[in-house]
């Protein structure tokens, strides 16, 4: 099964998981299948078109993800997909 690692500033709905095995052949099956677990996941890393919102970045094994294509890229079993929320400081 995937892994999904979620990092802290998106914990809420997770309730503090930090790392979430789900079922899914894509980044987007996967990211839905953390949101059917727990609820509100999917706003903050989805707008509501259902694309990447810009803050948001996702890495595969370490491998940063295309962000216009992110969303349909296959995901194996022993994958990991990371959530990082992009911080911009000023």
């Amino acid at each position: 099964m995937p892994t999904v690692r979620i990092p802290p500033p998106y914990r809420g709905p997770t309730r503090g998981e930090a790392e979430i095995q789900v079922t899914g052949s894509t980044v987007r099956e996967c990211l839905e299948a953390v949101e059917a677990r727990y609820p509100g996941f999917r706003a903050q890393v989805l707008d509501a078109a259902g694309g990447l919102h810009g803050f948001v970045r996702l890495f595969l094994n370490g491998e940063a993800l295309a962000a216009g294509r992110a969303l349909d890229t296959p995901v194996a079993a022993e994958d990991a997909l990371e959530v990082l929320a992009a911080i911009a400081g000023g």
